[in-house]
């Protein structure tokens, strides 16, 4: 696939643009690994009807833990992200461009909530883009109508039907004990948080904090597609100055590696009733 010019887009796109390795079918796409997951098999995944013979080379990955592009028979899957905003969301409207319409999130967060420990999952119903918030957003630039509008909104990012459908597909995987819905704060990194940091996203309601995800959903909602996210819980956020705990990138790894076959199970399951519905809905239509 070669490469496009850049554009203020933020990595540019030709709207006459179409892949040979996506024929304008109905895709989905992980845009990332659960940080540490990428060794076992949860990575992100374009599904389409034929392998490309030449992944792109958007991306440069300085993180050892997310990684790099393989090819596995009909699925083009990228382990990794850049941790640039423009690159990271560069691929999603090259995706839209290709007939994507769902878009599948991963992440690690670390938990501010009691009610969430290591080795839960969170389904993500809403986020607080803190980057955003002080300017570092990925729709900044001039704004291209073919994708969305100038001020998209941003209410209703995690579509609640497919967070209804995760939540149905753990009672059948028998792992609903594991699962909760909540809100995921994006903080820049690469240091873990302070602790009058971690205090005041537990104060803004935030259920867990992570470094990645946001740019992607922001650019997806944008182009109007439909957006699905889980958060693998792999730490507690220390609150009290009190706790003599402290994060380590070792532990988060470590709860990525235990973690990740039920994490790439209910992702599966989830894109397999996704398509199945889509099927449905299309036969129905052609009825």
């Amino acid at each position: 696939m070669q490469r496009l010019p850049d554009s203020p887009l933020g990595g540019a796109v030709s709207h006459s643009y179409k892949p040979s390795c996506c024929h304008g079918n109905t895709c989905f796409y992980c845009v990332q690994t659960l940080l540490g997951l990428g060794n076992v098999g949860l990575h992100s995944c374009l599904f389409s009807s034929k392998p490309c013979p030449d992944p792109p080379d958007w991306l440069d990955t300085p993180d050892p833990s997310h990684q790099q592009w393989e090819e596995s028979g009909f699925l083009e899957t990228r382990k990794g992200r850049s941790d640039c905003v423009r690159q990271t969301t560069f691929p999603i409207r090259v995706f839209k461009l290709m007939g994507v319409q769902t878009l599948v999130v991963t992440n690690a967060a670390g938990s501010l909530a009691d009610h969430l420990h290591p080795g839960d999952i969170m389904i993500i119903k809403d986020h607080i883009n803190i980057p955003g918030l002080a300017g570092l957003n990925p729709l900044h630039g001039p704004n291209d109508e073919k994708f969305g509008p100038r001020f998209p909104a941003m209410s209703s990012c995690y579509d609640r039907g497919l967070r209804s459908l995760a939540l149905e597909v753990t009672k059948q995987l028998n792992i609903a004990g594991l699962v909760q819905e909540g809100v995921y704060a994006m903080v820049g990194g690469p240091n873990f948080e302070t602790i009058a940091e971690a205090r005041m996203l537990h104060r803004l309601g935030v259920d867990a904090v992570g470094m990645s995800t946001v740019p992607e959903v922001v650019v997806a909602t944008h182009c109007g597609m439909q957006v699905f996210g889980l958060s693998l819980i792999t730490n507690k956020v220390v609150k009290s100055y009190e706790d003599s705990d402290c994060v380590n990138h070792d532990g988060v790894l470590e709860v990525g590696r235990l973690r990740s076959q039920t994490v790439q199970q209910l992702v599966t399951e989830v894109i397999s009733r996704m398509e199945i519905n889509n099927n449905i809905d299309r036969t129905s239509s052609a009825v």
